[in-house]
């Protein structure tokens, strides 16, 4: 499972999460303007903006987790397992797999604006990258500068929801996951008189306690809910620096630590990284499982008029750096 959010401050900032019990040896990886996309079911991308982000790269074939693009524009996709259902190729459609969707959206559009009108006439493919990488049961958030979008391909068709609290999870389908907001409409970062009954006398004995009833568990809704109480009640100054640490910060307040949430017998969800992307200037930072420094890739230092793909390895392993 996963989360992924959005941020402001003196910039915009996107990122997720990736919770999985294994790794496919992802890498940081950029795909310049020239670089061609070949496509199953439409013509292929031959020249589009340039895409900064987290890849397994499969034969010169960057299978995007989360991304930018050149214009500002990041998605990311996002387990969905028991709901998201992928369709038979639509005559009059743009049958666009699964795999394909966030090249697509990112190498045609620049903005929020752009992907809806692109979304009208996609459905989501059904046929598999290859036998060694069937598809992933996926949705998925774009976000640009101003706004935020949960694009969800279900059995009943695609639905398109604006997500006005820039924060996405994984089931249940993100109507449901929005509302149960309500259930939290008491809490609080501020001390509060309490409103228990009138005459019984209370005493609040730690701080903190006007959030009693924030979920702390790892399950999907629940991580939804905490990250939200996070980042709209989170403080941070507007610079660089500031703003990454605290883009990290919130993630790390649902993070999973290896060892809590078994999948298999012996096997564990983890959060093998998480990232932060500058919209504005294409700069993709990341933490690992085993090394919480901050490492970055900045997608302009590269000739984006290229074609070959560049790929950075994950920094994974822990550095100490000694004071004495």
């Amino acid at each position: 499972m996963c989360t992924a959010i959005t941020f402001a401050t003196g910039n915009h900032y996107f990122g997720r999460n990736l919770d999985l019990d294994f790794s496919y040896n992802e890498t940081v990886t950029i795909t310049p303007r020239n670089h061609v996309f070949p496509m199953r079911k439409v013509p292929d991308l031959n020249s589009h903006y340039a895409i900064i982000g987290i890849a397994t790269v499969v034969g010169d074939y960057p299978l995007y987790y989360d991304a930018v693009n050149e214009k500002g524009l990041g998605m990311a996709g996002l387990n969905f397992p028991g709901n998201a259902h992928y369709f038979p190729d639509q005559e009059g459609k743009d049958n666009i797999t699964s795999f394909e969707f966030i090249p697509y959206i990112l190498g045609t559009c620049k903005s929020v604006v752009e992907a809806k009108e692109a979304l009208k006439n996609i459905s989501i493919s059904a046929e598999d990258f290859s036998k060694d990488f069937p598809n992933s049961t996926l949705h998925w958030m774009i976000a640009d500068k101003d706004s935020s979008i949960v694009v969800e391909s279900m059995e009943d068709g695609l639905h398109v929801y604006d997500n006005p609290v820039g924060v996405m999870t994984n089931n249940p389908p993100f109507p449901i996951m929005k509302f149960a907001l309500n259930d939290y409409y008491a809490l609080s970062a501020h001390r509060l008189d309490h409103k228990f009954a009138d005459g019984v006398e209370l005493t609040e004995y730690s701080r903190g306690m006007s959030s009693l009833g924030l979920p702390g568990d790892l399950s999907s809704k629940s991580r939804f809910v905490r990250c939200v109480f996070t980042k709209y009640n989170s403080l941070c100054d507007k610079d660089e620096a500031s703003s990454v640490n605290q883009f990290f910060k919130i993630l790390g307040s649902v993070e999973q630590v290896k060892g809590l949430c078994e999948v298999t017998p012996g096997e564990y969800e983890y959060t093998i990284y998480s990232s932060c992307m500058n919209q504005e200037k294409g700069i993709y930072y990341y933490t690992t499982y085993g090394n919480p420094e901050v490492h970055a890739v900045d997608m302009h230092k590269i000739d984006l008029d290229g074609k070959e793909l560049t790929s950075y390895k994950l920094q994974k392993d822990l550095q100490f750096h000694f004071d004495n």
